[in-house]
């Protein structure tokens, strides 16, 4: 039987000279190598059900289609961030805790996950929990709302939550250093009547430009505000099996709060890409390190083995001797070595929370009861106010007023 084998290195193809192989002997040889190659291919191939679920919404919001489960968690952080800034403070409570409920199950044994981990599963497969900055932000605006509903012991616990949350990095240097998580902690320690100058402490050696502002614990109005652009997840490496993150665009660099005549900067205390970049590597970077070294080693062996097998088979195909037999041996332990490279999936997750802010602000100040108004002024790097916010509240005796705001 006369066969010409096409192989593909580098994605040119290189055409093998014709062999001779008796229909008896190929017979053989394909019974033993194919079960070898089905073998590459089914290991590792335990699949993961993933029926698609509804979103939740609220009755001021459109219904938007069903997503798959395993990206649930993803479409709560997005749509929370939406909610949040349009002032539908109950839809973004509904999104946060769905999330949030979600990612106590998933700290458990995952299925997913762990079939994620197989050399023929993609990482995306997995569900979606974010990277630690993406669910420190989920448990950041839950707290922030929970402030909002004059319960600062629960946002405190949000913020302790979320600061614990980026503790466990790989360079130590950049574990728990969220400023605002600190500072938000002792503040409301401080409303609480407890001593909040240990998690201050904290706070200001986690600043990085501004320092944070003494307490003021008569301050009544608190004024969380958030601008820019965060930051983008994209895959590099030969393989794309190494997870990187991108600087969003700034726009706003510094915002400025103006009510009843005076003026309280909001300068950036968090830089969400700078906490996404510097958090170091993943235990999923060594998996998919190691995936993409295995699919390497594999089209390699491919290759030698394919060219090795043809040049063997074709100097002794007019003797009809062992060396066809071996020759045609290797070109199909050749072609399974590359079926499986082929089948091995080291590609990075790159699935993003792409609607976060790239800055974080807060500052509090002291006004009597009634109703205001504030407009906040956020600056680019030259100082020029490119987009100006109001918010009219009412502040009420003996309770913090809390306002959101977002160049967004």
């Amino acid at each position: 039987m006369s066969k010409v084998l096409p192989t593909q290195r580098n994605g040119d193809f290189l055409f093998v000279e014709s062999f001779v192989l008796k229909p008896t002997k190929a017979r053989a040889l394909l019974a033993l190598w194919f079960p070898v190659a089905m073998l590459a291919f089914s290991t590792g191939c335990a699949t993961y059900s993933d029926g698609p679920v509804a979103n939740s919404t609220s009755s001021a919001a459109p219904a938007t289609p069903a997503v798959p489960r395993r990206d649930q968690v993803l479409w709560n952080y997005r749509n929370a961030a939406l909610a949040m800034r349009a002032g539908r403070f109950d839809q973004a409570k509904t999104e946060l805790e769905e999330a949030l409920s979600r990612l106590g199950g998933i700290y458990g044994p995952d299925k997913a996950a762990a079939s994620a981990r197989r050399l023929f599963n993609e990482e995306s497969k997995k569900n979606f929990i974010g990277e630690p900055y993406e669910r420190v932000m989920a448990y950041f605006y839950r707290g922030i709302l929970y402030w909002m509903d004059g319960e600062p012991d629960n946002a405190r616990a949000c913020f302790r939550t979320g600061q614990l949350l980026d503790s466990d990095t790989e360079n130590k240097t950049y574990a728990g250093d969220w400023s605002l998580l600190d500072y938000l902690d002792g503040l409301a320690s401080v409303k609480l009547a407890a001593d909040g100058s240990d998690a201050f402490a904290r706070a200001q050696t986690h600043t990085r430009a501004t320092p944070l502002p003494p307490y003021a614990p008569r301050a009544n109005v608190l004024f969380f505000i958030e601008y820019g652009n965060g930051p983008l997840k994209y895959a590099a490496g030969q393989y794309r099996e190494q997870l990187r993150f991108r600087e969003g665009h700034p726009g706003t660099k510094t915002a400025l709060v103006r009510v009843a005549g005076q003026a309280w900067p909001a300068p950036p205390y968090d830089d969400l890409y700078f906490q996404a970049s510097t958090r170091g590597g993943r235990v999923m970077d060594y998996i998919l390190a190691g995936k993409a070294q295995f699919k390497g080693a594999a089209n390699s062996v491919g290759d030698a083995a394919i060219i090795s097998g043809a040049v063997l088979a074709n100097t002794q195909q007019r003797r009809h001797n062992a060396g066809d037999e071996i020759g045609a041996g290797l070109m199909l332990f050749g072609l399974a070595s590359k079926l499986v490279s082929a089948a091995t999936t080291p590609t990075a997750d790159t699935r993003c929370w792409d609607n976060l802010p790239g800055y974080l602000s807060f500052t509090a100040i002291e006004l009597p009861p009634g109703e205001h108004t504030a407009a906040v002024e956020f600056q680019n790097a030259a100082g020029t106010t490119t987009r100006v916010k109001t918010a009219t509240f009412t502040v009420q005796p003996g309770r913090d007023t809390v306002v959101f705001l977002s160049d967004h």
